[in-house]
């Protein structure tokens, strides 16, 4: 909950604000970007909202912060609709969650709506374990499968396991105290598939046993791996959170990018960092810019 009193001098006058525990994630700032700027090393209120959807995104970022850093003088009314619009919908039946969790250093998390005859719905990463989002998420058929990209961002998927009896899926080598009972345990760097349109595969780098995984031959779900930077314009790799190996995770981006493989995506989905989205006949392009980045900064 944020605090009045914590309140950061650089927002503008207004109802809505930022406090000092904000941890500069950036969600606010992509989910509002109306509203919400980077301020010095935080994030701040730049404009009061003004219309309808500014004010619906400004709620939005505020339900998304990991650590309650957003808050309101004035009671949100209206906040009960708000909580009703997650998960949103990106692309088809692809949907991003909010509710991100301190746990995983504020990561996004997203979530697959899947008929039962195709396998059942999956949701990728944990947010947190909050009662409007489950009830949404079990509107819209609950979870079939817990896919974790990597050690970092299983925030709640103890309890999101418990009620929808989900499996959970995250390869062997990423296997920590926490997470020794998860169902499914890929092992290996090859491709696995874990049903007919997604395909697991092992991107190590970041974390030993990070994974990326491929829907559709469309959307790729990218955890710490890749990412969209606003500040370099181009894809990227987050040279200065890597805990396994930066020369691993360059060779496991040319084997993504390499079109041998034939990982065709139009979408990269990101734990942390910004989504992007071209035609896949582009993103060969600028998968390479990526890589060129990398080596530079190697």
């Amino acid at each position: 909950m944020a605090h009045l009193k914590d309140r950061r001098s650089q927002n503008v006058k207004g109802d809505f604000y930022v406090d000092s525990s904000c941890i500069d994630c950036d969600t606010c700032r992509w989910l509002a970007p109306k509203v919400y700027s980077r301020e010095g090393s935080q994030s701040a209120v730049h404009h009061q909202p003004t219309t309808e959807a500014e004010r619906v995104a400004a709620l939005e970022a505020l339900l998304a912060c990991p650590t309650a850093s957003i808050g309101t003088q004035e009671k949100p009314a209206d906040i009960r609709q708000v909580q009703q619009r997650f998960p949103l919908k990106i692309d088809g039946n692809v949907f991003y969650c909010g509710y991100h969790s301190k746990k995983s250093y504020g990561a996004a998390s997203y979530f697959i709506q899947r008929p039962d005859s195709a396998g059942g719905n999956v949701l990728i990463d944990s947010p947190r374990f909050t009662p409007p989002l489950v009830k949404q998420l079990e509107a819209m058929g609950g979870v079939r499968y817990l896919y974790l990209t990597h050690r970092d961002d299983v925030a709640d998927h103890e309890k999101f396991h418990q009620h929808f009896g989900c499996d959970r899926v995250l390869h062997q080598q990423d296997i920590t105290t926490g997470t020794q009972a998860v169902e499914i345990q890929p092992t290996g760097a090859e491709p696995v598939a874990l049903d007919d349109d997604l395909l697991i595969i092992p991107q190590p780098g970041h974390s030993r046993g990070h994974t990326v995984l491929l829907y559709q031959g469309k959307y790729l779900f990218t955890g710490d791996h890749l990412a969209w930077s606003a500040r370099l314009d181009q894809l990227y790799a987050f040279r200065n959170f890597c805990w396994d190996s930066w020369p691993r995770q360059m060779d496991s981006m040319k084997k993504l990018a390499n079109p041998t493989q034939n990982y065709a995506f139009e979408w990269v989905l990101p734990g942390h960092g910004r989504r992007f989205h071209d035609r896949a006949e582009a993103m060969s392009a600028h998968m390479q810019q990526c890589i060129q980045w990398m080596e530079s900064v190697a």
